[in-house]
Formats: C-alpha cells, sequence, structure tokens
C-alpha cells in the first residue's frame, strides 16, 4: 500500500505540472484529469480484484472438502440401506460431477459473473452441447437403465454380444461399464452400447448346466459306454445329485457315435468341472477299453 501511495502522489504531481503547463489546452487538461481518475481507482480496483481471487480459492478448496463429505455421508447411507454396489458407484459418480459443475458455478458468481449471464449461457448453447455430447447422453441414459433394469449388477459374468467382449463386472458408472477377463484385463464398455445389445449373464442363475461331448466306435458297446460315464459322473463332487444328469447318443457321425454327457453344477464350479469331467471322460473310456476313433473313410474297391 505504501508502494501504491507513492506511486499515485507521483503521478498527481506530474498530472499538477501538466495542468498549469497546459492551461491554454482543454483537450490536455481533460486527458490529464481522465488519467488521474484512473490511477486513482486502480488501487481499490486491484485490492477487490485481488480479494475475489483469494474468496474463490478459499471456496474452490472448501467446496471439494465438502464434495467429500457429501459423497462418504451418501455411501455410507447406501451402505446401510444394502444398496448394489452397481448402484453406489453410479451415483457416487454422478453426485461427484454435479456438486463439482455446482461448485464452479458459484465460484463464477462469486467472482462478479451475473447467475442470469450463466443461465443465458448455457441454454443458448444447450442444443450445441447435446449435438456434440449426444453418445455420452446415450451413455448416461444406458447407465441409468442398467441400474433400474438389472441385467446384470457388479460381480456378475457376462458376455456383450454386439463386441463379443465377456468377463466379471467389477464397477457400473455414469458412462461406462468396467470387465475383468479371465487372464485379468480391464475392459470398458460404454453403457449406451450395452443397453441396447444382448447381454448373456452367466452367472446370474446359481446353477448351470455342462455338455461334454466325445464320440466312440462304431464298433463299442454304446450301453457299456453309458453305463461307465454315468458312474463317473455319480462320483464325481461337484455334479449335482439333486438335477437330471445322464449320457445320450445325440448323434451319428462319419467316425464316430457322438456321446453327449449332461450334467447340472453350481456356477462358481463351472470352468473346474468342464476340464475335469473333459479330461475323466478320455480316461475312463480308455480305461474301459472304449475307443474314440480318428475321422477315418472306408473306400470299396469293386472289380468288374
Amino acid at each position: 500500500m505504501n508502494f501504491l501511495g507513492t506511486l499515485l502522489n507521483a503521478v498527481t504531481e506530474s498530472i499538477a505540472a501538466t495542468e498549469v503547463t497546459a492551461a491554454a489546452n482543454p483537450i490536455d487538461i481533460v486527458k490529464a484529469g481522465l488519467l488521474k481518475k484512473y490511477i486513482e481507482d486502480l488501487g481499490p480496483k486491484a485490492l477487490n480484484v485481488g480479494i475475489r481471487i483469494v474468496i474463490a480459492i478459499i471456496l474452490f478448496i472448501v467446496g471439494l472438502q465438502l464434495i467429500k463429505l457429501v459423497r462418504k455421508l451418501i455411501s455410507k447411507g447406501m451402505e446401510k440401506a444394502k444398496a448394489d454396489a452397481g448402484v453406489k458407484g453410479f451415483v457416487d459418480s454422478f453426485v461427484n460431477a454435479a456438486l463439482f459443475v455446482l461448485l464452479i458455478l458459484l465460484i463464477a458468481i462469486q467472482c462478479g459473473v451475473d447467475a442470469a449471464s450463466i443461465v443465458a449461457i448455457i441454454g443458448s448453447a444447450g442444443v450445441a452441447i447435446g449435438l456434440a455430447v449426444q453418445g455420452s447422453l446415450s451413455n448416461l441414459i444406458g447407465g441409468i437403465l442398467i441400474l433400474i433394469l438389472k441385467p446384470f449388477t457388479v460381480g456378475d459374468y457376462i458376455i456383450d454380444s454386439g463386441s463379443g467382449k465377456e468377463g466379471t463386472v467389477i464397477e457400473i458408472k455414469i458412462f461406462h461399464t468396467r470387465l475383468r477377463t479371465f487372464d485379468n484385463k480391464i475392459v470398458v464398455l460404454p453403457n449406451g452400447n450395452l443397453a441396447n445389445n444382448v447381454i448373456v449373464n452367466v452367472t446370474k442363475e446359481k446353477t448351470r448346466r455342462i455338455d461334454v461331448i466325445c464320440g466312440i466306435s462304431y464298433n463299442a458297446d454304446i450301453d457299456k459306454a453309458k453305463a461307465v460315464l454315468l458312474d463317473m459322473l455319480e462320483n464325481d463332487e461337484s455334479v449335482l445329485k439333486d438335477k437330471e444328469h445322464r449320457v445320450v447318443v445325440s448323434g451319428l457321425k462319419d467316425s464316430s457315435v457322438e456321446l453327449t454327457v449332461r450334467f447340472w453344477v453350481k456356477s462358481r464350479d463351472y470352468w473346474d468341472a468342464y476340464y475335469r469331467i473333459t479330461e475323466n471322460t478320455k480316461k475312463t473310456l480308455d480305461k474301459e477299453n472304449i475307443s474314440i476313433p480318428f475321422p477315418q473313410l472306408d473306400v470299396h474297391i469293386q472289380e468288374k
């Protein structure tokens, strides 16, 4: 403030000297008066702008802390209500974005921007923004539909028919859903596509059916093959005994009789059971000397 006072005094003295020497020139006198007034107003204006900037910074820091507090309170409330993990993730990201936008608007108003002007700008730019972010809006609506209709939730294993991607759902956000594949890759899928595509929810039900297909020779004893394979199923701990499990002839191929080993397991045991039963099917047939033939072609030559 001492520096500004000294500067103001020097400029004032200079202007006074100019007024004396330029008394015969009215235009110079007017210019000198305007410059003097500008310099006199410069200090208070600079101080006012500085105060507003400091207040804006304080508001921004405090606002961020309040946003974190609100998100934490909402998260605790949803945990008490035992809300779905996907709903919690979606609501958290939506509240975070909405409160951040609100905070920016409040800071702009505090800095002197007229609220009516902000509303007018937002309204006039609404159409252009809508066209520019129509993909994002589609994803937002898709995320809302996913949360309402619940075709899948966090923890489900899904297959997206549109992209062919599959994996375990680990997060449902405003605009996208994240999957983790079996080989630990993260796949990000837009919610708009998921809402419009056919989604296969592999783990929605608690149990799943497995079909293991194998072929035996046309010379093999079909009844014996079916009996030993049924016995194999009876001795496997993953096979649900209260559900139907059977071995049927499902086709007559060129080189073999096709058998289907059909049984039910818990969804969480699907892949372990599938691999184990497939391996044990081969071992069981080998042990009973029931051959699994290679593709073959019989050629008959007729002599004239």
